[in-house]
């Protein structure tokens, strides 16, 4: 995979200097998105479900850390921290954490390019109504289109 710039995500040519989007000098390293997993959705709620929730973790975990890396203004605690937060706070800090996702992959989206909607509201909403496999599985669908 190729360099690009990080300020606006836009590709850079091997011997660029400045970036031709938005002029940016081009001292960046190789791109975070080389770093996503592209993960099937189905497969990732089925294992949660098979394993009675370790997958579930695993994911959240990885989810929680592979965004961290897309982002530079909206990070949160890393994936294993997110887990004990969340322990440690009967579940609330999981709340908190589908609302800060939701600014994350659009923060990410926009950086990148790609069109991803802020849906930390939405986020919040489902997560309020125990909610949060399916919001699990938008994430991993924006995840997702990030990866390519």
């Amino acid at each position: 995979m190729g360099k690009f710039c990080s300020n606006c995500g836009a590709e850079l040519k091997e011997n660029e200097n400045f970036c031709s989007n938005c002029g940016k000098a081009s001292d960046v390293s190789t791109a975070s998105r080389a770093l996503i997993s592209k993960r099937d959705i189905a497969v990732s709620v089925l294992l949660s479900l098979i394993t009675c929730g370790l997958y579930g973790l695993y994911w959240f975990i990885m989810m929680t850390d592979e965004s961290n890396e897309l982002v530079t203004e909206n990070k949160t605690a890393s994936g294993v921290l997110a887990i004990v937060y969340t322990l440690i706070t009967c579940g609330i800090y999981s709340i908190y954490w589908h609302y800060k996702m939701g600014k994350k992959m659009a923060e990410a989206g926009e950086k990148y390019g790609k069109a991803i909607n802020d849906n930390s509201v939405l986020y919040l909403v489902l997560a309020l109504f125990g909610l949060g496999i399916v919001n699990n599985c938008l994430i991993q669908n924006d995840l997702n289109s990030l990866a390519e």
